[in-house]
């Protein structure tokens, strides 16, 4: 890699960087390339971003964003989820890890907090952000429809109650 290509990588982790919720610090053991290709399809359809760093590159690009607490994670071969979700990349990864032994995951951050591997697993098991914004919009239509409901019922028994004595008065 010759100084311009490592300028062009600095910039862009580091536009990952200021850009994410919240970033995951993965360590990659001899992972095969369907493996691999597997982890990155499942991370994409997720929303979020995996891009393998050197580590010296990543350390460089997390000056000046809130990530500067999880530097101390780059060690070895290391490889950086990302998502504008704070959610997304942390389950995306944490899923593919309960099916591949050969990903470890190290820790991460989101926002200026930095979360070790049981922090990574928790965030990954809290609902999504499309999750949350349609369970309060479920949370906020049930009232109008249980007023529809409770409007409409007594009409609807009164039918029921004049049906009943039609039928009745036909036999």
């Amino acid at each position: 890699m010759d100084r311009s290509q490592k300028a062009d990588s600095v910039a862009y982790l580091h536009g990952v960087f200021s850009e994410a919720g919240a970033v995951v610090i993965t360590r990659n053991l001899g992972m095969t390339v369907a493996q691999s290709t597997a982890l990155r399809t499942k991370i994409r359809e997720a929303g979020a971003t995996y891009k393998v760093a050197k580590n010296r590159l990543a350390k460089l690009a997390i000056q000046d964003t809130d990530y500067v607490g999880i530097g101390d994670l780059f060690t070895g071969p290391t490889a950086v989820a990302a998502s504008a979700d704070p959610v997304a990349a942390a389950k995306a990864v944490v899923d593919f890890a309960k099916t591949c032994d050969k990903i470890e995951i190290l820790g991460g951050g989101m926002g200026s907090h930095v979360l070790d591997a049981d922090g990574i697993k928790a965030l990954a098991s809290m609902p999504s952000l499309d999750e949350l914004r349609a369970k309060l919009i479920g949370l906020i239509q049930a009232p109008a429809t249980k007023i529809a409901q409770v409007v409409t019922a007594p009409a609807a028994k009164l039918a029921r109650v004049f049906a009943a004595y039609a039928e009745k008065d036909a036999a």
